[in-house]
Order: C-alpha cells, then structure tokens, then sequence
C-alpha cells in the first residue's frame, strides 16, 4: 500500500514540475509591458534558470547520498514555491532575475533525484507514465495563466496561483517524508530486455559520458522543433499564428498522449527498443516536416508523427540508465544527463536563431533530421559498450 501511496506522490511531482515551464511565455508580453522591458529581455531569465537547473542537477547525486530522496525533492519543491509566489511581487525586473535562481537550482534537483529514484524502483512503464504527467502539468501551467491573464487580476494572480499549488505540494512532501526510505523495490525485468548476463561488462569511461550526449541531442532536436516550428509553419507554410500555435500545442500533446500510450506497452518492448521505434518514427515525421512544397497538411502530419516518435526516447533512455550502470554510478549519470539535457535545451535552440537568420527557416529542419540520425548511431554505441 505504502508503495503506491509514494508512487501517486511521485506522480504529482511531476505534475508540479511541469506547472511552471512554458508559464513565462504566455505570461512575459504582459510581463514586460508592466516592467517596461524589451522582447529579448526574457532570455536573462531563462539563461539564469537553465543554468541553475544544469548545475543543480550535475550535483544532485551527490546531495541525494546524503540526505536522501525526498529531503531533496521536499526541500526543492519549497525553494520554488516561494520563487513563483515572488514573481508576483517582484517591483522590478531585476528581481525576476533574482528568483530565477532558486526556480531553476529547485527544478534541477528534482528533475535528477526523482528520474533516478524512478530508473531505480520502478519499470519502464512507470518512467513513461512520469514524463506523461510532466505533460499534464506543462499544459496546465499555462492554462492557469492564461486564465489570469484573462481575468482583471492579471499575471500576478497567475503567478501566485501557480506558487501556492507548490507549496501545498511542499507541505504533502515533507509530511511523507518517511515513506521515501521504505521504498525498497526493484523494477521488474523487461520481458523485451537483455537477461543479465554472468559476467557484466566493466563499465567504460566514455560511456559515462556518451550517455549524457544521448541527451543532448535528443533535447535540441525535441525542443529546437517545439521553439521554431510555429515560425516554419507561419514563415514557409502560409499558415496564421493561431493555426501555427494550435499545431504546435498538438505536437508537444502527442508527445504527452503518446508516453502515456508508450506506458501500456514499456515492460513488454523494453528500453532499448522502444528507444529505437522512436528515434525511427520521430527521423521520418521531422523528415517530412522538413520537406520544402509539400501540402501544409502533410507538413503538419509530419509535426505530430515526430511528436509521437519524441514520445518514448527520453523517459526510455532515462530508465535504461539504471541498468546499464551500476546504482552509485548511474545516479551520477543521470545528473549529467539532466545538465546536457537543460543545454540541449537551450543552447541549441538558440543557434537554430542564427541559423534561421543566416539561412532561412527552411534550414532549421534538416538540422533537426541530422540530430536525429546522429542520436540514433550514438545510442547504438552506448548499447554496445553496455
């Protein structure tokens, strides 16, 4: 019983996670017409949280040794609260700056200590299932906002709305704080996995790293897609903003709808397969995305297809990590993994930018075909060293 009260909490978690991202988004054009501040002044803030979450998740391995799982989820989820609740009160933009420091180092360490904690104590299944209720919480945030925004209140109340939800969430945490070390189950072995061998390969020191670029790429060409893809399909495709928004809220919902799908399926394919049916799925759909003259719904069929292929690979890579490694080194690896991750993110994206701007719009997608076919050679290697 106590095993399925924590995974529920582990659930809503993720939930939590996911409220926030996507929110200064929809909420910056009211943003910075109140602070006064130009288009591009929102990269600060989302510099300085990227770079708090990739470094809070290169060392949340170690801090999760110390102090344990849940203390870091707990005290995590009490950082950020306060955070988005200071958002709305923030007098200037410097300030947003400021809170972005705690938001992105709280983020970080919940994002590694809780991937590890799944990879270690539950199946494939269940790691689908999480990054599916990442979904529901990435949808959500910016619905609350949206609503605020709608409102008289305006962002402020969305902002706050947000950062009570977590810290009702905190409170939850901290008193189930003692479930979390009586967690002592382990996943059950894929029926599509490798049996475990008699004698384990000794663990090779480049795959300590080629796991975390796995991550990298997948990341950039994921999120590169879901950044530039309503400038595709508005600059090349002839479509209206709002269709090219509607379709891009499609592609991250198939995503979601299809890791929750992926679920059903997980225990029975195992990782490395499912890893491999999506990187295949995701290389045709961005492949087809990519072709310039096509009809625009063709095109956008292509968008959603990459989205349902993107669905399995990261919650799927993610798990497989506590087997290919074992459990000490695996939690390091997952924090690195989560640093290129939040990079991949990022930085990427942001040189599609310049390569939109030097090369038109048209060049972004067969970047993203290029990432695709490079993570799929990178990630048959890693399966051969381990």
């Amino acid at each position: 019983m106590l095993h399925w009260i924590l995974l529920g909490i582990v659930y809503v978690s993720f939930i939590s996670l996911g409220l926030p991202d996507g929110v200064l988004g929809v909420a910056w054009p009211a943003i910075r017409a109140d602070m006064g501040q130009p288009l591009a002044a929102v990269g600060v803030i989302t510099i300085t949280m990227t770079v708090c979450s990739a470094s809070a998740s290169l060392f949340a391995s170690r801090i999760v040794q110390r102090i344990g799982t849940g203390a870091v989820v707990a005290s995590s989820c009490l950082m950020t609260a306060p955070a988005l609740v200071g958002f709305s009160y923030a007098p200037s933009f410097a300030w947003l700056v400021l809170l972005a420091i705690p938001l992105g180092l709280g983020a970080g360490a919940v994002d590694a200590s809780l991937n590890h904690f799944v990879a270690a104590h539950y199946s494939s299944r269940h790691m689908n299932w999480l990054h599916g209720f990442w979904g529901v919480g990435a949808t959500t945030g910016p619905l609350i906002m949206g609503l605020a925004l709608a409102s008289a209140a305006g962002w402020t109340a969305g902002a706050r709305a947000i950062g009570f939800i977590q810290l009702g969430l905190a409170v939850v945490l901290w008193l189930t704080l003692s479930l979390w070390s009586k967690e002592h189950s382990k996943p059950p072995v894929e029926e599509g996995a490798h049996d475990t061998p008699h004698h384990v390969k000794p663990v090779r020191p480049v795959a300590l790293w080629l796991a975390p670029l796995t991550f990298l790429f997948y990341v950039a060409a994921e999120m590169g897609t879901g950044l530039w893809a309503a400038s595709i399909l508005v600059g090349t495709r002839g479509l209206t903003t709002t269709e090219a928004g509607l379709w891009v809220s499609l592609y991250f919902g198939s995503i979601t709808a299809g890791r929750f799908g992926v679920g059903l399926v997980a225990n029975r394919l195992g990782n490395r397969k499912l890893v491999r049916l999506g990187i295949g799925l995701a290389t045709v759909g961005a492949a087809v995305f990519a072709l310039p003259g096509v009809p625009a719904a063709l095109s956008m069929a292509g968008l959603v297809l990459m989205g349902l292929g993107c669905a399995p690979v990261f919650p799927s890579l993610m798990h497989e990590t506590a087997r290919r490694f074992p459990d000490r080194i695996a939690s390091m690896v997952i924090g690195r993994q989560m640093g290129f991750a939040y990079a991949g993110g990022s930085v990427i994206p942001a040189i599609f930018g310049l390569l939109a701007t030097w090369a038109g719009l048209n060049a972004v997608m067969p970047v993203v075909v290029v990432l695709l076919l490079a993570l799929l050679a990178l990630t048959a290697a890693l399966d051969r060293m381990t």
